[in-house]
């Protein structure tokens, strides 16, 4: 077994050498970069409106809230958004901030903030082209992702049909794949160190309980996921914000010190961990990119396929939505997660080395424990126990969507069963094998989606500047809502 063990992970390392390598990279921001600018700075342009229209317009729009009824298969914007949450607000937020921090110093910080202001723009494109694809399956359900955008999109172009059908096969594949990396192994394992490091609970037994008690909501599908995901991820997020605020309040008087250090080691102004300028500068880039991309999601295409579930007609509104999903993950939590840590006194703010002999959540652990004591561990525990477990619940309804892609509506079942039962292994395995399968599966699932949205973008244009013109500019215009022209008829008259 170790030695099955010992060859996966070097198969694993030289694929992830690849696929994590300066051209993914450039790919991944690249796409940002460009809806960014093609778009005119929407995110920064009509912060205002996005901002009244997801998270503002909770407190004054009813029909965001509002659940569908029982036969309805459709769920509500902000259970869309919860569900999507749930499945991007995990151990990235927390683990993987210590351990960009270890590896790139805190100069890695700052290019996480970046993959996110661009990545809000990669998220708002795949969320706009989900719903302006998508469609229907015999259950009358949404279906909508990468997937269909791929061979309905990319795939009605000249010469480009069998191009668009390989790469949605390839994408659900791949999304499949991740969706027990990144969306299970990596998150239950995480919970498993935890529990065992604050309250002796071995890994099996902490498998076995997660491993029940996520069949639970699985097997109900995503409407049970959805009301779970909505109750759990505002009070996990507020709970842990409130936590590490108090931290950064605590040491307010290192903020400002704690700032300069980021930047400084953003741009090789001093050497990270004693090391060499120039070998600092890449590390802070590599691993602040990573680890941001494993946060936020941006880029992956993952969370469209559970925002294409929404009972939103207009695409752009739920494009905004997965502005503000990348927004409250990676500017809001993960940046006081840094903040905390780096103003613990437990990272040498001057060489950006760890001091301390902690790494991932045990770091963040002990960071919080300087200001809560031997109750730091044990929040960080179950603060991990929250985010994680949102987490596998999210991710079971991506992977089920490419599962479903795949081989049909009939056999999830089998899907679902699977991916429960890997919940006991996850608790059980080594843990940098688990990040380091969760950091292939990531990259070789983002790169049919990004070709997607590159060779969409002048339709996310179109689809982006009919709603401004409509919405924002007050234009009497026909909306562009949907390739499908019964699905664009019935919304039109929704709407109307």
């Amino acid at each position: 077994m170790n030695e099955l063990l010992s060859t996966v992970e070097k198969i694993n390392n030289t694929v992830n050498s690849f696929v994590w390598g300066l051209p993914m990279l450039i790919l991944l921001v690249g796409t940002g970069i460009l809806m960014t600018i093609i778009t005119k700075f929407f995110q920064v342009s009509h912060f205002k409106h996005w901002i009244k229209n997801t998270i503002g317009g909770i407190f004054i729009d009813k029909k965001i809230t509002a659940h569908t009824e029982k036969e309805d298969t459709q769920i509500s914007q902000f259970q869309s958004l919860c569900t999507a949450l749930a499945a991007t607000i995990g151990t990235g937020n927390i683990a993987g901030v210590a351990a960009a921090i270890a590896a790139g110093g805190p100069g890695a910080i700052f290019w996480m903030w970046i993959v996110a202001f661009f990545g809000m723009m990669t998220n708002f494109s795949e969320n706009v082209l989900g719903i302006y694809y998508r469609r229907r399956n015999e259950r009358n359900e949404w279906c909508g992702g990468a997937m269909y955008y791929l061979s309905d999109g990319l795939g009605s172009k000249k010469g480009c049909k069998q191009l668009g059908a390989v790469l949605a096969v390839l994408f659900s594949i791949f999304c499949t794949l991740a969706s027990f990396g990144i969306g299970n192994m990596s998150q239950i394992n995480s919970i498993a160190v935890n529990m065992q490091t604050a309250f002796g609970i071995p890994h099996l037994v902490t498998g076995i309980i997660l491993m029940l008690l996520a069949g639970l909501v699985i097997i109900g599908g995503l409407k049970r996921i959805a009301l779970v995901a909505e109750k759990l991820v505002p009070f996990m997020a507020v709970l842990y914000v409130i936590g590490a605020l108090v931290v950064c309040i605590t040491n307010f008087d290192k903020i400002g010190i704690v700032f300069v250090s980021i930047i400084k080691g953003a741009f090789g102004m001093k050497a990270v961990g004693g090391g060499i300028v120039g070998s600092g500068i890449a590390m802070a880039v590599q691993w602040g990119m990573k680890r941001g991309v494993f946060s936020n999601e941006a880029g992956l295409g993952s969370s469209v396929m559970v925002h294409s579930s929404s009972n939103v007609r207009e695409p752009v509104v739920q494009g905004m939505w997965g502005i503000f999903e990348v927004f409250a993950d990676t500017i809001i939590v993960c940046t006081i997660t840094a903040f905390a840590v780096l103003s613990s006194g437990l990272v040498d703010l001057d060489t950006g080395k760890v001091l301390s002999e902690q790494v991932s959540t045990a770091l963040v652990a002990e960071a919080f424990s300087t200001v809560f004591g031997k109750l730091g561990t044990a929040f960080i525990a179950i603060a991990i126990l929250f985010f994680a477990f949102s987490t596998v619940l999210g991710w079971s309804q991506y992977g089920s969507k490419g599962f479903e892609y795949l081989f049909g509506r009939k056999n999830m079942k089998f899907y679902q069963v699977i991916f429960v039962l890997f919940i006991v292994i996850g608790a059980t395995m080594n843990l940098s094998l688990a990040w380091d399968l969760s950091d292939t599966f990531n990259g070789m699932m983002a790169i049919p989606n990004l070709i997607g949205v590159l060779s969409l973008s002048g339709t996310v244009i179109k689809i982006t500047q009919n709603y401004v013109d409509r919405k924002i500019l007050g234009k009497d215009i026909k909306p562009e809502l949907s390739a499908i022209d019964d699905i664009q008829k019935l919304h039109e008259n929704e709407i109307a």
